[in-house]
C-alpha cells in the first residue's frame, strides 16, 4: 500500500483512525490514510536513527486522547548521539516535549539483568488506562510512564528480550522476543492483567525475532520478523523475506497467516484489515485476516 518510507518501526491507530508510522531515519511521524494510501506528514524534527548504530531514533508512537507521544532511544551520547533517550510529547508539526527522560532513569537504576547500552534498548510504546507502557528489551523490562514524567519499573524479567506491546480491556499483551543471544524457539506471547501474575505463555515459531504485538478480537496475532542468522550481532534484523503474521492458539500451536514477508517490523488492526509496517519502509495492507 505505501512504499519510500525511511526506516519504518513502530505504528498505531489515531482517535482519526488513521495509521501512524514511524520514521526512524527520517525522525518523523507520518499519517497514513488505511483506505488509499495515501501519506501526509504529522511530525517532523525529531532525532534520527544513528546510522552507525543501526536501529533507534523514533521507533513508536501512542495517543493519549488526541495527543500523540513518541518514543525515542539510542540516541544518547553513550552511542555517539546528543539527544535525549525517552517519551517525546508532539505540541505542532516540528514541536516537542521530553516528558519522560528514560536514559536518565535507567541510568540511575540499572537492571539485573547483563547490558552494555547503560540507557537501555527501548523498543515498544503503548497506552495503558491513563499512563504509557514502555517495553526495554535490553534491560528486561517493562517502565510505566506518566502525563508528567514520572517513570517507573511495572515489571522487571530475566532474560527474555521484552519487545511488542499491545492492551485490549484491562489485560496487557507482551511480545518475547527470546534469550539475547536470540535462540530459536524461544519467542513467546506473555499476558498478563494489572495486578495478577501471568496467566499463560505460548511459544510463537520456531525462528523469531522482534516481536511486535496485535490481538485484536479475532485471536492472538503476533508478528514474526524472521529468521535471525547464527552468528550475528545482537540486534541484526532478521532476513529478508523470512517473516510472517501467525496466529498463536492457547494450546501452545500457531498457525501462520501470511509468510515471507521481509523484516515486518509492527502490526495493527481496523477491524479484520492487517497493517504490517516493514523494516525497509513499506505498508503492506491484508484484507480479510
Amino acid at each position: 500500500m505505501v512504499t519510500g518510507l525511511q526506516g519504518g518501526s513502530g505504528s498505531t491507530i489515531g482517535p482519526d483512525r488513521a495509521l501512524y508510522v514511524t520514521e526512524s531515519a527520517a525522525g518523523r511521524i507520518t499519517r497514513v490514510d488505511p483506505k488509499t494510501g495515501a501519506t501526509t506528514t504529522y511530525a517532523s524534527g525529531l532525532p534520527t536513527l544513528i546510522p552507525e548504530v543501526g536501529f533507534g531514533g523514533p521507533v513508536d508512537v501512542a495517543f493519549l486522547g488526541r495527543t500523540a507521544y513518541v518514543l525515542v532511544t539510542l540516541v544518547g551520547p553513550e552511542v555517539g548521539g546528543s539527544d535525549v533517550v525517552g517519551v517525546y510529547r508532539v505540541d505542532g508539526p516540528d514541536r516537542f516535549t521530553v516528558v519522560a527522560d528514560i536514559g536518565a532513569f535507567s541510568i540511575a537504576n540499572p537492571p539485573a539483568t547483563d547490558f552494555f547500552v547503560p540507557s537501555g534498548v527501548q523498543y515498544a510504546l503503548q497506552a495503558y488506562r491513563g499512563p504509557l507502557l514502555v517495553t526495554d528489551g535490553h534491560h528486561n523490562r517493562v517502565l510505566r510512564v506518566t502525563r508528567d514524567g514520572q517513570i517507573s519499573e511495572l515489571r522487571a524479567f530475566g532474560n527474555i528480550v521484552p519487545t511488542g506491546l499491545d492492551v485490549r480491556g484491562r489485560t496487557i499483551y507482551m511480545a518475547q522476543a527470546g534469550p539475547s543471544p536470540t535462540c530459536p524457539r524461544t519467542a513467546r506471547w506473555w499476558r498478563s492483567g494489572p495486578t495478577r501474575p501471568p496467566s499463560g505463555t505460548w511459544p510463537l515459531a520456531a525462528a523469531c525475532r522482534w516481536m511486535w504485538s496485535s490481538a485484536p478480537g479475532i485471536g492472538c496475532t503476533p508478528l514474526s520478523q524472521g529468521v535471525f542468522p547464527p552468528g550475528n550481532p545482537v540486534g541484526s534484523p532478521a532476513l529478508p523475506n523470512t517473516g510472517a503474521l501467525v496466529r498463536a492458539h492457547r494450546d501452545g500451536t500457531v498457525s501462520v497467516v501470511i509468510d515471507r514477508l521481509n523484516q515486518p517490523t509492527s502490526l495493527e488492526f481496523i477491524g479484520k484489515t492487517a497493517y504490517v509496517v516493514t523494516l525497509g519502509g513499506e505498508i503492506w495492507k491484508l484484507q480479510g485476516v
